[in-house]
């Protein structure tokens, strides 16, 4: 047998990024605090500074891993006015939903200051949170069940800012 031109490298240290990225993430109350852990996590591993929440939003530290130490969680009673307030700053407020007027993910172009609105597991955006927003992406559905979980989907719309700002854009 010849030897692998491939070598396991597991943990490798993270690439640097010249500056924080322009995207942060914006939770409707979630039911679960796993899900939220996800999206923390997944967060911590692609270099965005910051995950707002609201209601009664906790980290399960198992999970969040190093996302816990690494990315700002930021709890708020709700989300509209955080909604208002990241607008005036010049952020596109973009929900991740299955809507009327939604834009597939895989043509959808993001904007580099982006707040990814990612809705409740069961209710997803309610239509006042809807109302806020500037865009929202759907990510396609090919099979059943109909829907993917909050922190799958955080995760895929996550990786495609991520592909389509390899480097940090304009930060926080």
């Amino acid at each position: 047998m010849s030897p692998s031109r491939f070598v396991h490298e597991r943990h490798k240290p993270p690439a640097a990024l010249p500056g924080p990225r322009g995207l942060l993430v914006a939770c409707a109350p979630m039911r679960s605090h796993v899900n939220l852990s996800h999206i923390v996590r997944t967060c911590g591993c692609f270099g965005i500074p910051r995950v707002i929440a609201c209601g009664a939003a906790r980290l399960d530290e198992r999970i969040a891993r190093d996302g816990a130490e690494e990315v700002e969680l930021e709890v708020h009673r709700s989300l509209g006015p955080v909604l208002d307030r990241l607008r005036l700053e010049g952020r596109e407020l973009v929900g991740l939903e299955q809507a009327t007027g939604s834009e597939r993910l895989f043509d959808f172009r993001f904007q580099e200051r982006t707040v990814l609105v990612i809705g409740n597991e069961r209710t997803g955006l309610e239509a006042e949170i809807l109302d806020r927003l500037q865009r929202v992406a759907e990510i396609p559905m090919y099979g059943l069940p109909h829907s993917l979980n909050a922190a799958t989907s955080a995760a895929i719309a996550i990786y495609e800012y991520c592909r389509q700002f390899p480097g940090a854009g304009p930060g926080p």
